[in-house]
């Protein structure tokens, strides 16, 4: 058993001191309608005893080693995670603005909601897939629930991932076809280690399906989202950018108290897959 998991206050504030810090630095270059995620590396601010059960691991025993660590974390309402996007995601050059995932749109953290021209909650494992909806726990784990215009979620729906398709309106480069969906490349590591998160704390051992990737884009409501092979490409093409390390940060000392591991350490991806 660890003997840090969720961090003490003085260690929480330090956190969100340094959080605040990187955000205040420009890891997102915009232009006036979009913006583009850098690869700079974000200082953390983490004790590394928060890794310490994981130490020498791999395969299937680092997968249990971390679903162990980051399993320890405060859980939110449905309701609360349109308050914590706004300030996980918010845009490093405007305070005002929120970073739409898939399109690179930054957008008004107010025009949240569900009409035309809103953004709204983009569950990256789709919620469909294990059939957990939006109730505290899988669906509403900030770790991988992400900013997005409502037509563009609504485009990408429940697919899986993959490469190849055509654009769309406000697509940002983001591609879709009948079964798929390509995010844009600035995130399609973040996609990549979001799946994989959500593979790791999703084990099946509290109530929840037991979430595991594989190499189908055909899984439907199944516990299982892919395309695999293709997420570890992107993985490795795309590694964890400033703004990605941020997020990280901020929900790990000011929501969840938990960690993506990937973004912490992304060698672990090919130490279990």
């Amino acid at each position: 058993m660890l003997a840090i998991r969720i961090p003490h206050r003085k260690a929480v504030a330090l956190a969100t001191a340094a959080v605040l810090a990187g955000l205040a630095a420009p890891a997102v270059t915009a232009t006036p309608a979009t913006a583009t995620e850098t690869a700079t590396t974000a200082a953390t601010s983490y004790d590394p005893a928060y890794y310490d059960d994981a130490a020498g691991k791999t395969g299937t025993a680092l997968k249990s080693a971390l679903n162990t660590i980051i399993s320890d974390q405060t859980k939110l309402s449905y309701s609360a995670v349109w308050e914590a996007l706004k300030v996980t995601d918010q845009d490093p050059n405007n305070s005002n603005n929120v970073i739409l995932l898939y399109s690179g749109i930054s957008r008004s953290k107010s025009l949240n909601g569900g009409d035309v021209g809103d953004w709204n909650r983009e569950h990256v494992w789709a919620k469909s897939h294990g059939d957990f909806g939006t109730s505290i726990g899988p669906g509403t784990d900030l770790h991988h629930l992400r900013p997005e215009d409502v037509q563009v979620n609504s485009i990408r729906s429940n697919k899986d991932f993959d490469n190849g398709g055509s654009s769309f309106t406000n697509s940002g480069g983001s591609l879709t076809d009948s079964n798929s969906f390509e995010p844009r490349d600035a995130v399609k590591g973040d996609v990549a280690r979001m799946i994989l998160y959500m593979a790791v704390r999703y084990e099946g051992t509290d109530g929840w399906p037991d979430l595991e990737p594989n190499d189908s884009v055909t899984n439907g409501t199944n516990p299982y989202h892919g395309r695999l092979s293709v997420l570890k490409q992107w993985h490795q093409e795309d590694p964890p950018s400033a703004f990605e390390q941020n997020r990280n940060e901020v929900i790990y000392a000011s929501y969840q108290h938990n960690r993506n591991p990937f973004i912490d350490h992304p060698e672990w991806v090919e130490a279990i897959w």
